[in-house]
C-alpha cells in the first residue's frame, strides 16, 4: 500500500511539471526590477510605448490588441507591456498562461516591485497608480506623454505622432 501511495504521488508530481512545462518562460517575456525599467525609458534610440497592464484589470486587457497592432505595424516604436501582476501574486506562471492564451507577441516586462506608490512617481509624478496607465518617450527629444486611462482606437497613434 506504501509502495501505491508513492507511486501515486511521484505520478502527481510529473502531471503538475508537465503541466506547468506548458507555461515555460516564453521568449519575450522577462521579470525586470524598476532600475532595469527605468534604464529602458531614458534609454537612447526609437520612440518608446511602455503600458502598464495587469491580467486582472479589464479596461487593460481590451486595450492590449491596440499595442499588439502597433507592435506588429510600426517598426521605428518599441512597445512594452509591464505587467504589474506580481506585486499581488508573485507566480509569473499566470502571466505566462495569459500570453500564451492571447497570443502577445510585443516584449512583456514582468515588474517585481512591492509597494507601487513608493515608486510610480518615478515612472511619472501624475500617476495615481491606477491601471491602464501608458507612457509614450521620444528619446531624440526627451518629450514624454504620460496617459492614465484605456486607449482606444487611434489615440496612440496619435500620442507619437504628437511626440514626433
Amino acid at each position: 500500500m506504501l509502495l501505491r501511495n508513492k507511486e501515486f504521488v511521484l505520478a502527481a508530481c510529473l502531471a503538475c511539471l508537465t503541466h506547468l512545462g506548458m507555461a515555460q518562460v516564453p521568449p519575450n517575456a522577462r521579470t525586470v526590477r524598476l532600475e532595469a525599467l527605468l534604464g529602458l525609458i531614458d534609454k537612447p534610440g526609437s520612440i518608446r510605448v511602455i503600458n502598464f497592464w495587469a491580467t486582472w484589470c479589464a479596461p487593460c486587457i481590451k486595450e492590449l490588441p491596440l499595442f499588439e497592432q502597433l507592435n506588429n505595424e510600426s517598426d521605428d516604436v518599441e512597445v512594452y507591456l509591464v505587467s504589474m501582476d506580481l506585486d499581488l501574486d508573485p507566480d509569473p506562471l499566470k502571466v505566462y498562461r495569459f500570453m500564451e492564451r492571447r497570443k502577445i507577441l510585443s516584449t512583456v516586462l514582468l515588474l517585481d516591485e512591492k509597494d507601487p506608490n513608493s515608486w510610480i512617481d518615478q515612472i511619472d509624478s501624475s500617476w495615481s497608480g491606477a491601471l491602464p496607465a501608458t507612457l509614450v518617450v521620444n528619446p531624440t527629444t526627451g518629450r514624454r506623454i504620460f496617459v492614465e486611462k484605456q486607449l482606444h482606437n487611434g489615440d496612440i497613434q496619435e500620442i507619437i505622432a504628437e511626440l514626433k
